[in-house]
């Protein structure tokens, strides 16, 4: 039986609070930012491979070997070697169907992380890629976006920087889509039948578009009654327990949350606690 390495540390590190903008002048007058930055805005790979690969030598700018920490304008012509090209090939991405329970990121409170469930044992006799598992693929394997300890569903663990930077980089317009059961006070107790009916129009409005947490408005959502009990959400932002938190506004309990897409990529027939790898042919 494989057994996973010792758990990894997934934390992020914050944005200093005196962070300054990367970008100079240069001698010409033109905006320059440093080389990893604008690696990472081109999609070619995330700004810590930008930096491994400099270090291996593997990044040419303008047909010179790059120096870790340079300058580069939008005219300079940026190249990799096929070294970066292989290695880049051959990082994993895993789509896992976590259930209750597990935690995305680091353990926490007695909690495992979703992470230990990617083992061989686990992997759906369902997937049709010809990838192999290894105990290499742990190395720089990390979730992409959050999925909180009582929420089931598609949660996403990438190697890829570029993969990671379309789910949950800054400028991330991803679509996430969950399935929320619901409930809502009444006279008598909880509403736990036919809660649409119960549920005023203009609330539904305000989950829409008008709520706001941590002092900042929410991008507009879409939501609508999925049957009379549970609710169908999109979402383009993740913060930290988003829907919980907006339903509580509008007086509703969430009692199940399930993701089922995120992009282009579905949780389809995947089985609970299994994985399987994202396929050479599919994208988010």
């Amino acid at each position: 039986m494989n057994q996973p390495p010792a758990k990894p540390t997934f934390t992020r590190a914050p944005r200093p609070a005196n962070a300054v903008s990367t970008a100079h002048p240069s001698a010409t007058g033109a905006t320059t930012v440093r080389l990893n930055k604008r690696m990472a805005e081109l999609g070619m790979c995330s700004r810590r491979e930008a930096d491994a690969w400099i270090e291996q030598g593997w990044v040419l700018v303008n047909g010179n070997v790059a120096e870790m920490g340079m300058q580069v304008g939008s005219a300079d012509r940026i190249t990799i070697e096929r070294a970066a090209q292989a290695h880049q090939e051959q990082q994993v991405t895993v789509l896992l169907h976590k259930p209750m329970g597990y935690v995305s990121g680091q353990a926490e409170d007695g909690h495992e992380p979703a992470m230990v469930l990617f083992q061989a044992r686990n992997q759906w006799s369902g997937d049709t890629t010809n990838i192999r598992f290894s105990p290499a693929q742990f190395k720089g394997l990390a979730p992409a976006g959050r999925l909180d300890i009582d929420s089931v569903g598609l949660l996403v663990m990438t190697q890829d920087g570029r993969v990671a930077r379309q789910l949950i980089g800054e400028d991330s317009d991803m679509e996430k889509e969950y399935l929320v059961r619901v409930t809502c006070a009444g006279p008598q107790g909880d509403i736990t039948v036919n809660v649409q009916a119960h549920f005023p129009a203009a609330q539904m409005q305000k989950l829409r578009h008008g709520l706001s947490l941590d002092g900042k408005p929410l991008k507009p959502a879409q939501v609508e009654w999925q049957n009379p009990e549970q609710l169908r959400f999109v979402l383009k932002e993740g913060k930290k327990r988003q829907i919980r938190r907006m339903c509580e506004q509008v007086g509703l309990k969430v009692v199940g949350l399930k993701r089922i897409r995120m992009g282009r990529v579905h949780l389809g027939a995947l089985p609970v606690g299994q994985w399987r790898y994202l396929g050479p042919k599919e994208s988010f």
